[in-house]
């Protein structure tokens, strides 16, 4: 996907390299604040009040930004065994039509976890450390709103193949 916006190259690299550097910047927290808590328990019988919490957090911090980092390059999880078995020509249409179906899941999934954000600010819960709980989940709406778009992004650009392989096919 990077390869083929270009003026846009740039503006793509950086937002590609502030998610890499989030996702390093996090998991290396995360070790840090476990390896901690380690240490803290088995040599002074303490631990940070918070820190637990703050590694769960972390946690899914980590995974949805990597789902995000994963998203870039369309190798997100998926279930495709049928498209193994097409031919090249019907497995660009089977593609675009599991792309499609990303998008709409995502961005469903973005919408309700939006309004679930929004129901936890209302109820002013606190996660840890006077952090609000709704700022621990804010990542999953951004996520999954960036993977729709991402998806959306790759079914567009697939259309937009098809339809030029067809019109070239067509031409005598």
């Amino acid at each position: 996907m990077t390869n083929k916006f270009g003026a846009l190259r740039p503006l793509v690299l950086l937002v590609q390299r502030i998610e890499d550097s989030i996702l390093v910047g996090l998991l290396l927290f995360m070790i840090t604040m476990a390896v901690l808590q380690i240490f803290l328990r088995n040599f002074f019988d303490s631990g940070i009040i918070w820190g637990d919490s703050l590694v769960r957090v972390l946690v899914l911090w980590i995974g949805l930004i990597g789902a995000m980092v994963a998203s870039r390059t369309d190798n997100h999880i998926s279930i495709d065994i049928l498209s193994r078995y097409l031919p090249p020509r019907i497995k660009r249409y089977s593609n675009l039509v599991t792309h499609v179906f990303t998008v709409v899941v995502t961005a469903l999934m973005a919408w309700f976890s939006l309004d679930f954000v929004r129901m936890e600010m209302g109820e002013n819960l606190i996660a840890f450390a006077n952090v609000p709980a709704w700022v621990c989940e804010s990542i999953i709406p951004i996520a999954f709103a960036v993977i729709s778009l991402r998806y959306a992004l790759f079914s567009i650009q697939l259309f937009v193949q098809l339809v030029t392989q067809k019109k070239a096919v067509k031409k005598p």
